[in-house]
């Protein structure tokens, strides 16, 4: 299985406007990144996002240059939710599913999958990266590679 974790791309400041849409950069380095990622053969069928504006548009942005149907808004994908429900999910699955998500949710949920520790800091994420994770016939994560915008442009 293969779980790809996107951290959502750069958002409008809150005072700027409350919502935190994406800013133009944040949709131009999404876009980017998305059009790399095409050439990886992504097999992913759904994207999962927090439902905040910022992920479910970096997830509507990545979902229509992978031509990927489902995208879902999803519970406990919120920056501080406990990365142990998707630990707990994951470990159910056996499709690669793409995950688009916050700091520090990524980051712990991360550590938690490569290492059993959430606080142990093992992926630099950045705004607009993707982060590719395969978990092994014995259960165990790895990462793969990961994409940011400073590498794509």
């Amino acid at each position: 299985m293969r779980l790809y974790l996107v951290q959502h791309g750069e958002a409008k400041k809150e005072e700027e406007d409350p919502l935190r849409p994406l800013s133009e950069r944040g949709r131009e380095d999404i876009q980017e990144i998305a059009k790399y990622a095409k050439k990886l053969d992504i097999k992913a069928n759904k994207i999962f996002h927090s439902g905040k504006l910022r992920a479910k548009q970096t997830a509507e942005i990545v979902a229509k240059k992978l031509n990927i149907e489902q995208v879902i808004e999803a519970e406990e994908l919120a920056p501080n939710a406990d990365p142990k429900v998707w630990e707990d999910r994951l470990s159910a699955m056996d499709e690669d599913i793409i995950v688009v998500g916050h700091l520090p949710h990524l980051s712990k949920l991360s550590g938690g999958l490569l290492c059993g520790d959430e606080e142990k800091e093992v992926v630099a994420f950045r705004m607009g990266g993707i982060v590719c994770l395969e978990r092994n016939k014995d259960g165990r994560w790895s990462v793969e590679w990961m994409i940011t915008p400073e590498i794509v442009f």
